[in-house]
């Protein structure tokens, strides 16, 4: 089975003879890839579509893995009970769905170990309020696939110490670490922010001026995050 690489990337965080809840499966992919692979014991894949679950089943189906991969038709963790599982997937959704889920279901949520979350937006107000509730991000990766980047949080319970605002949306973990992609994704985040400040520039309201100001510190800490990795 050959996985994306964000698919693949994704699935290599996940710790070897995990029981693994696979929320919104899409395809059952990484179920059945964790499986073929040896890495899980046992995979619960979850969707909210009755469509895509009738898919995966077939899929799993074929590939012989009935005993091993869980279907389950339902939203986030609600199909999940405490303690069934140590590993969760959350990914190819925002990210304040991914908080919603988990702040939601916290019963279920506090039984697990590893959460392995890729939003597809919003990763500064995840981040943040993984750190405000008591999470530790302990590993951070960043995919570029089709000219678009994703960003993947491995996080356990503990504790998080946040230096400075702007490391809620720049992983201080990828900035450690010098990730060859975080360069450019730094640089297209700039452009994106410079666009803005130029198209609000002049504009003669109090937002306006607000939303300028807060843009013009925000590529100064881009600049200044630049300056750390090619240091």
């Amino acid at each position: 089975m050959k996985l994306s690489e964000r698919l693949l990337t994704l699935a290599n965080l996940v710790p070897k003879n995990s029981i693994v809840a696979d929320i919104g499966t899409d395809h059952g992919y990484i179920p059945a890839y964790l499986i073929e692979n040896k890495i899980s014991k046992k995979v619960i894949g979850t969707d909210i579509s009755k469509g895509s679950l009738d898919k995966i089943i077939e899929y799993v189906k074929e590939l012989g893995f009935e005993d091993k991969i869980d279907s389950r038709l339902g939203d986030g963790l609600e199909v999940i009970k405490p303690y069934e599982v140590d590993t969760v997937i959350i990914s190819g959704m925002g990210g304040l769905l991914i908080r919603d889920i988990l702040e939601k279901h916290k019963e279920i949520s506090n039984s697990i170990i590893d959460f392995i979350l890729q939003p597809m937006v919003a990763a500064k107000e995840l981040r943040q309020y993984l750190i405000e509730n008591n999470f530790e991000i302990i590993k951070e990766e960043l995919v570029k696939e089709e000219n678009k980047y994703y960003e993947i949080i491995h996080a356990k319970k503990g504790k998080t110490f946040i230096e400075k605002e702007i490391y809620y949306e720049i992983s201080p973990i990828l900035i450690q670490n010098k990730h060859p992609l975080l360069k450019e994704y730094i640089e297209v985040k700039m452009i994106a922010a410079k666009k803005i400040l130029k198209e609000i520039e002049g504009i003669d309201t109090e937002k306006s001026k607000e939303r300028y100001l807060i843009l013009e510190k925000t590529i100064k800490e881009y600049e200044e995050v630049l300056r750390k990795i090619e240091g």
